[in-house]
């Protein structure tokens, strides 16, 4: 008899640990969280950003404990454009929206944890199961988002 075992990585392994570790310092600074917080939520965006590079179209959208490690690596302007270059060939957007997160986080964020599961990362339930995140990567993919004077998708 045979059996297949799933391997799952971690977002951490996308980015080289000085950069990584840069990175969680930032964290732990600007945010006043502990070093393994900022870990934790730094590898979930990580993987997060590489789920939104295989999923264009997709509308996925972070946690807000994840978005705040986003926002983090964006203000890290070349390093995240190296990366985003790197993991998706293309600059992968942050789109604010405007919008009341629904109550049931859990379904709004279902595609997302799916779409990082899919990709093959690790996935920490307890930073997803927070309420949604007032962004997406809906732009990079998406035919209308924020043109024409448009705040959201058509897709």
């Amino acid at each position: 008899m045979t059996s297949t075992m799933e391997i799952l990585t971690t977002g951490r392994s996308l980015l080289r640990p000085e950069v990584f570790n840069r990175l969680v310092r930032q964290i732990v600074s600007n945010e006043e969280v502990e070093q393994d917080y900022a870990e934790a939520i730094l590898d979930q965006a990580l993987a997060f950003i590489k789920a939104c590079a295989d999923n264009p179209g997709g509308r996925l959208r972070p946690s807000r404990a994840v978005d705040v490690a986003w926002h983090t690596f964006i203000l890290n302007t070349a390093e995240y454009a190296i990366f985003c270059q790197r993991v998706a060939g293309r600059f992968i957007h942050h789109e604010p929206e405007e919008f009341t997160p629904p109550a049931d986080a859990g379904a709004m964020l279902s595609p997302t944890v799916e779409a990082i599961r899919g990709a093959g990362f690790v996935v920490d339930e307890q930073l997803w199961a927070q309420a949604s995140g007032k962004c997406s990567q809906c732009h990079q993919g998406c035919t209308n988002c924020g043109q024409g004077g448009k705040l959201g998708c058509d897709a």
